[in-house]
């Protein structure tokens, strides 16, 4: 899996999210790249390092909590005190998959808090932890991951769709403030991917995956390997200009 010259070779990079489906897929996809990747999960990521390494490259984990300051906070910490820097951060946990379609006014109060602050508040925080060392290395990349559906509106998962909303304003407004600090701020939004637990949720395949699927300019599912040639150009030098933007990677069905 390791490159001797990888595009992204001895980077110190965090996923978020990185147990399983795509943030899985981005882990190996960076270690192909010569990334250093710390996984954050509630998750047990475990198995992921252990595919990483077992192909020769490099990777560990924790168990982090992203909705709170002091977990994320101490996994930084960690990361710090093992690599002694951080030039990537992809904030890609989010709730979705588990997610049950509902009218808006069906959604408690309770379920929409869980999605804001896993959703909204997670990158914010990791975001706020890992600026200090960029800052310091005049130096860094922050990918987050927002959502195709920002751009099209979506019935049933309101409470999804304005937290991916926000994910795009915190990557404008990021990408502001950070910038004379040499750091790039941008986002990509997926479509409906074909994760695990996408694929374990009866009301994400069948009918709502082939009207997705129908929508596109490229008539097929949507896979998290799809998604991994966007997130090394956002965390690679080719895109050293590049800041505030989200990418949207979905085969052609938002365009814009």
């Amino acid at each position: 899996m390791a490159s001797a010259r990888g595009r992204l070779q001895d980077k110190v990079v965090i996923v978020t999210g990185g147990a399983r489906g795509i943030g899985a897929a981005f882990a190996r996809a960076l270690a192909g790249e010569g990334a250093v990747v710390a996984v954050a999960d509630l998750l047990d990521g475990g198995p992921v390092v252990a595919e990483i390494e077992a192909a020769g490259g490099r990777a560990f984990h924790a168990r982090v909590d992203v909705a709170e300051a002091a977990s994320v906070n101490a996994f930084v910490a960690d990361v710090l005190a093992r690599c002694g820097r951080i030039d990537g951060l992809v904030n890609n946990a989010a709730i979705f998959a588990n997610l049950t379609p509902k009218r808006f006014f069906d959604i408690d109060e309770a379920e929409f808090d869980k999605v804001m602050a896993v959703n909204v508040r997670g990158p914010f925080l990791f975001a706020k932890a890992v600026a200090p060392a960029m800052i310091r290395q005049k130096a860094g990349k922050i990918v987050n991951i927002a959502s195709g559906t920002v751009f099209k509106g979506h019935v049933g998962i309101t409470h999804y769709v304005t937290s991916k909303g926000a994910i795009v304003a915190l990557t404008r407004c990021l990408a502001r403030e950070l910038g004379n600090d040499g750091i790039n701020v941008n986002a990509i939004a997926p479509g409906l991917t074909m994760s695990e637990g996408v694929l374990a949720n009866p009301d994400m395949v069948g009918a709502p995956a082939e009207a997705t699927k129908s929508s596109r300019a490229f008539k097929r599912e949507q896979r998290p390997e799809d998604l991994t040639g966007s997130l090394i150009y956002l965390l690679s030098p080719d895109s050293d200009f590049v800041t505030g933007h989200t990418v949207v990677c979905d085969g052609g069905s938002v365009m814009r």
